[in-house]
């Protein structure tokens, strides 16, 4: 909690403010019960109007100053609370882009989404409630016991009884409730999933015809985070009656002990009145602690799941100074004895890989589902970091440049195309800062897009669906693709890019590709387009098998062989092995 309320330190001059003027208000609203006793005693009682006048003018010259300074409270309370989120969610955002996928994987999408939104208003709802009311309610309680004391003695002595047990049995809700918040927040984030996932898939489930089935889990969710709602605001709630009850039976004896010491006139009915007035307001602070103690448990919830966030360590760290003095890139890797295991698994997902890629050669890797290659392709961008071995550009370690140029080297297309909402211009020109119109279009035209995307409504204009759902599996790719040559990148990574792709458009594809001065590492299932590499990786259950040319392959590796034969025919690959 503590490490998420320092981002209110900018705003210390404001919440001075907002505190001085709610303490204007306190000092108005402890002092009005005593004028009011003051102007029965001597002024309703003795039937002087004038004293009547004079305490009633007082108490509305204060009343008034206490209602500005309420209206400008507000406006700092309201100032400090967004400014607050604003930079809070700024944090978060820079955080969260910082993370490396390993840190992804401890964080669904849906939970940082909670995060940004449900948790984050939590906390503003606590900061305005902090600055206009939390502070007041127990100053109010205790302000109001001493001034009780201060007016009658006698009469306030029952104080000393009620405030203390309420104030226990609250701080009993304040643990209960916390506790109870945490799992509230943690079905919200599993209903956001639910939700995010079903938005998401809502093309493949009418496909399927799996409506009813994803109800039933929705409702699952929905019926889960309701329970432990209504569990929760129960038990908040039952502690309302509880106070009234309590605070109630005290009023009850200040006017039936305030009676008989009236009669006996050992005291003023002025002062029973200002004293049945504290008990007023201690009751009313007391119960809006009811509030405070809700949306503090709730807050303090929230914060605690932004405090895990804000707090990750990234395992992957950048060692080099500045990207000034990082290293330039030409294009060379190379693996020495790179092993690999993704967190919290035991199982390799490489092991023991060695090969060299010269700056400007063309190297197809292939491999069964799960042989490793897209995990290998990870380790290039420093997604991950290997967990043995070492990975060099050329020949210095990778970790000896900057994170920001190594990447903006590379120019990375992923398995699955991800396009963001925009124009087509938009996400072509995203991969690459100040892209040029022209380079845009020299970007889709390599990608082979080009005249496709003349063809669209309205051209370059033509604005993508989520995820580019108005848009086909190799349109989608081919825009990828764009996007990353746009870049002009030292090392292109297509990972099995071009599977949407006819022959055709692949080897046009391929070979505008050749025209970039840059190493080009393509993952494919097609031996047609690993045909063209200059050399082959092939990997089976994260291991290297063999790397060389394609005829070299069929000559030397069993395996190859079979994966040419079960493409070509048994006769071509007899034929040429």
């Amino acid at each position: 909690m503590r490490n998420v309320l320092s981002f209110l330190k900018p705003y210390k001059l404001p919440v001075a403010v907002a505190y001085s003027l709610m303490l204007i208000e306190l000092l108005v609203e402890l002092l009005l019960p005593f004028f009011l006793g003051k102007m029965i005693n001597q002024g309703v009682l003795n039937k002087d109007l004038d004293n009547i006048i004079m305490w009633g003018s007082v108490m509305i010259a204060m009343a008034l100053t206490a209602f500005i300074a309420g209206i400008i409270n507000s406006f700092f309370a309201a100032h400090t609370t967004f400014g607050f989120s604003y930079d809070l969610r700024e944090k978060l955002f820079e955080k969260i882009q910082g993370f490396s996928f390993a840190d992804l994987n401890l964080y669904p999408a849906s939970g940082l989404v909670t995060r940004f939104s449900n948790d984050i208003r939590q906390l503003q709802n606590l900061i305005f409630m902090g600055l206009r009311i939390m502070m007041k309610a127990p100053l109010l309680i205790i302000g109001g016991v001493i001034m009780a004391f201060i007016v009658d003695y006698q009469l306030a002595l029952i104080f000393l009884v009620t405030v203390p047990l309420l104030v226990g049995f609250l701080l009993w809700v304040l643990k209960m409730a916390s506790r109870m918040f945490n799992n509230v927040q943690r079905n919200v984030d599993n209903v956001n999933q639910v939700m995010q996932e079903n938005l998401a898939g809502m093309r493949l489930i009418k496909a399927f015809v799996r409506r009813n089935h994803e109800s039933a889990r929705f409702s699952d969710a929905n019926e889960q985070l309701a329970a432990i709602t209504r569990k929760t605001f129960r038990f908040i709630e039952t502690s309302m009656p509880i106070l009234l009850f309590v605070m109630n039976l005290s009023l009850i004896f200040i006017l039936w002990y305030g009676n008989s010491l009236a009669v006996a006139e050992e005291t003023s009915v002025g002062n029973v009145v200002a004293i049945v007035n504290y008990a007023l307001r201690v009751s009313m602070a007391i119960s809006m602690l009811t509030f405070i103690i809700l949306a503090f448990s709730r807050a303090r919830a929230s914060a605690g799941r932004l405090n895990e966030v804000l707090q990750v360590k990234s395992d992957l760290v950048d060692f080099s100074i500045s990207s000034a003095d990082s290293p330039k890139i030409n294009g060379k890797i190379a693996f020495s004895h790179v092993g690999f295991s993704y967190p919290k698994s035991n199982e390799k997902a490489l092991q023991d890989i060695n090969f060299t890629v010269s700056a400007g050669e063309n190297l197809a890797i292939i491999g069964a589902t799960g042989s490793g290659k897209t995990s290998l392709f990870q380790l290039i961008p420093r997604l991950y970091d290997p967990r043995q071995g070492k990975i060099f550009f050329d020949d210095k370690p990778i970790t000896s440049f900057h994170l920001n140029v190594l990447r903006q080297n590379i120019g990375y297309v992923p398995q699955t195309p991800l396009l963001f909402g925009g124009s087509v211009y938009d996400n072509i020109a995203w991969g690459k800062n100040n892209a040029t119109q022209d380079d845009v279009i020299q970007a889709a035209k390599d990608a082979q897009i080009h005249e496709t995307i003349l063809e669209l409504e309205e051209g370059y204009n033509t604005k993508i669906g989520q995820k580019g759902v108005n848009l086909s599996g190799g349109q989608k790719q081919r825009l990828s693709i764009a996007r990353a040559l746009i870049r002009h990148p030292k090392i292109l990574m297509l990972d099995d890019s071009t599977s949407a792709l006819d022959l055709a458009t692949e080897g046009q594809l391929l070979e505008a590709i050749q025209t970039y001065e840059c190493t080009t590492l393509i993952i494919t299932q097609k031996i047609s387009t690993a045909i063209n590499a200059d050399r082959i990786l092939l990997l089976d259950d994260g291991e290297m098998l063999a790397i060389g040319s394609h005829e070299e392959l069929l000559k030397e590796c069993a395996l190859y062989t079979r994966i040419v034969a079960s493409q070509f025919g048994k006769e071509y690959a007899n034929a040429n092995s």
